[in-house]
């Protein structure tokens, strides 16, 4: 008789990140130090079906067997309901007087000579915003008691018209948050069902109409982001997921679903934001630390600047006409992907974008309903994109039917089958050189400083050509460019923020008060390292304070130590802001005072990361990556191109154009007159 032996299960670290075409899995085998990515069509109708087949597929298909240790998830859920409106039906309950603060807002038009703009209807309408008796001085004393009566009257009627999600802001609640705590208790009381948002849980800084905006995105994306957890946790303990996970938030950390569930709204930028920091690092261990990165997938492009392997924060972020006041990433976005739709305008002119056909139907050469042109049909005609098949032959496609469609377009706009082609093309690529100018130009920053980082199903597939539009002479293309989102999930820490609004000048005489607001941010921050029992050894502070000269309308937000002496603290504090000032202005005003508006302090706890480790030169001859050769549609028109098998190069390797190099993930295109080079991190660098 023999003993068996049991195999014990391999430990796995999971990231998925769930995009409007295609849900992306990167697995983590800590004890084999290997990774394996996975991508499936997503499920838009309920994401968490997607992501449900994409990880027990991995899990299947990598080995089995295994012990899921760590779960990170980046998600468009937040962000689509907003853009789509889709969202829950919400309420505000504000101050007598400031029912109309969402329309008002700051009176700024956002075009100032479109004569067609349209501002975005309020996410809660005229009807559901409801104003109460109470009144704060602007320094949090009580003017006015707040009346219970009257909020408990509201929470009824609420309850009554089956209204669900209900934000609560208050005029100058930042300095005195008590009326909003009682009316946030009143609502729980006679609305046990409501979600509800207070405003000074999430950003207790001044300026109601951002605030007040903050807190309605918050509740109008609450009870689907609430759902959308409540039904995906429970399918990922099914599918062996036992790990505690957490979620994306716009900022680059990522925070568990249970915070996730009560502020929401910290996910808007949840997917794109996971890529920045998994591009961040990725550029760090390449030794090229200014980045611009280039997300390209198959709705939409992402585009963020990362100076010092540092992604930037945004000072002042809106999504989809709404402004928010969360921590997020500097991120630009416009609807350019691998599904926008092409079409003849009015005017007889093409047009690309933003509209997008998914992954359902998806391109036309998907065979799913769709016969309308898309980028991607545009990169198959041209056969830039495998002509027969995508994802290493597992999804079939019809190059005749992307055919068809430009076909239909041509005739639209009176052009031959191939301009039409690459004038899909050529308008994507517009697109995205005005995101990346917005992020770099309009920031103070030159793009041609920056290396273009390009991930995504398709950025590597349009990096080139955009760097040539932007003089732009190095193009970086990660190992698994495709599933860069969920890699970043793997190298992110998690995080939180705390801020508060105090009004001081940046001199000596508020050094006492600058260390006594920061001590009170780093006793609410201890607070949270408590309660996700994070270990001492983990914990980690930054500080960063928002000034402006005096009597500025805007600030600009500069990274804070609180070492040295008074006079030392304000000299490094104007040091700072003027630094910044210029680059964002160009000029600096000498001896002028300098006003904080705000404390800042983002908390993180250290996770375990996935390694990024250097390999060995290759041995082969590169030569021995083609696995064949294809006409290409390029500039210069029809060129045959070899095409290299990705995963055949190592470093060393030199790839010249015009190639193309294909990968489960994604393709990359090298153009006539660049040359490819693998480094070690398995790396692609373009450049000429």
């Amino acid at each position: 008789m023999s003993d068996t032996i049991t195999q014990a299960p391999r430990r796995l670290r999971i990231g998925v990140d769930s995009g409007g075409t295609f849900t992306d899995v990167t697995l983590y085998d800590e004890d084999a130090g290997k990774l394996f990515i996975w991508k499936v069509s997503s499920t838009p109708d309920d994401p968490s079906r997607g992501i449900l087949h994409g990880v027990t597929e991995a899990m299947e298909v990598s080995g089995g067997n295994c012990d899921v240790t760590y779960f990170g998830h980046g998600t468009t859920v937040a962000t689509n309901a907003v853009i789509q409106h889709r969202g829950a039906k919400t309420a505000l309950i504000t101050t007598e007087g400031f029912r109309d603060v969402l329309e008002i807002g700051r009176q700024v038009r956002p075009g100032l000579y479109n004569l067609k703009i349209r501002r975005p209807q309020p996410l809660a309408t005229r009807d559901a915003r409801f104003e109460v008796t109470e009144r704060m001085t602007w320094d949090g004393q009580v003017q006015k008691p707040l009346d219970e009566d009257g909020v408990r009257d509201i929470a009824r009627k609420l309850k009554a018209d089956g209204i669900n999600a209900v934000a609560v802001c208050l005029v100058n609640s930042y300095r005195n948050p008590a009326h909003e705590a009682r009316i946030g208790e009143i609502l729980a009381e006679e609305h046990p069902d409501a979600f509800i948002s207070v405003s000074t849980d999430i950003a207790p800084e001044y300026r109601e109409f951002e605030r007040s905006s903050t807190a309605v995105v918050n509740a109008y994306v609450g009870p689907i982001i609430r759902d959308y957890l409540e039904r995906l946790a429970p399918r990922l303990a099914e599918a062996g997921v036992g790990a505690r996970p957490f979620l994306t938030q716009s900022n680059g950390g990522v925070i568990s679903f249970a915070q996730a569930g009560r502020q929401p709204v910290r996910t808007i930028l949840s997917g794109p934001a996971a890529g920045v920091v998994g591009a961040a690092a990725i550029a760090r261990a390449a030794n090229l630390p200014n980045i611009i990165t280039f997300d390209m997938g198959g709705t939409s492009t992402d585009v963020a600047l990362v100076e010092n392997a540092t992604p930037r924060m945004a000072a002042d972020t809106e999504v989809h006409g709404f402004p928010l006041r969360v921590p997020m990433l500097d991120i630009e976005t416009v609807g350019a992907g691998g599904g926008s739709i092409a079409f003849a305008d009015n005017g007889g002119l093409l047009e690309v974008g933003p509209q997008s056909a998914g992954a359902f139907p998806g391109p036309a050469c998907y065979e799913k309903g769709n016969d309308r042109p898309t980028v991607t049909d545009a990169n198959v005609l041209m056969q830039v994109l495998n002509p027969v098949s995508l994802l290493a032959g597992r999804m079939p496609i019809s190059q005749d039917a992307s055919r068809a469609a430009i076909q239909r377009l041509a005739d639209d706009l009176g052009t031959g089958l191939m301009e039409a082609a690459n004038g899909i093309i050529s308008m994507a690529v517009a697109s995205m050189v005005k995101a990346v100018r917005v992020i770099s130009v309009e920031r103070g920053h030159d793009p041609r400083d920056f290396v273009l980082m390009a991930f995504g199903g398709a950025g590597p597939l349009h990096a080139t050509r955009l760097a040539r539009e932007l003089g732009m002479s190095k193009v970086l293309v990660p190992k698994t460019p495709g599933v860069l989102c969920s890699l970043g999930l793997l190298l992110s820490d998690v995080k939180t923020s705390f801020s508060a609004t105090r009004l001081l000048m940046a001199d000596a005489a508020s050094h006492n008060d600058i260390h006594a607001q920061f001590a009170e941010l780093e006793a609410r921050a201890n607070a949270w390292f408590d309660t996700e029992n994070v270990p001492e050894a983990d914990r980690g502070l930054s500080l960063s304070i928002d000034m402006r000269y005096d009597g500025q309308g805007h600030e600009l937000n500069v990274p804070c130590t609180l070492s040295g002496t008074p006079e030392e603290l304000a000299a490094t504090l104007r040091g700072g802001f003027e630094a910044l000032h210029e680059q964002m202005y160009g000029y600096v005003v000498d001896g002028d005072p300098i006003q904080i508006t705000t404390f800042r302090l983002e908390a993180s706890a250290r996770v375990e990361k996935v390694p990024l480790i250097a390999h060995p030169p290759a041995t082969t001859n590169v030569e021995d990556a083609i696995q064949t050769r294809r006409d290409v549609y390029l500039p210069e028109g029809w060129t045959e191109c070899p095409v290299y098998d990705r995963d055949l190069i190592g470093p060393g390797h030199v790839v010249t154009g015009p190639a193309i190099i294909e990968q489960m993930d994604s393709t990359t295109l090298v153009l006539s007159g660049q040359t490819a080079t693998v480094d070690p991190h398995l790396n692609i660098i373009i450049e000429g």
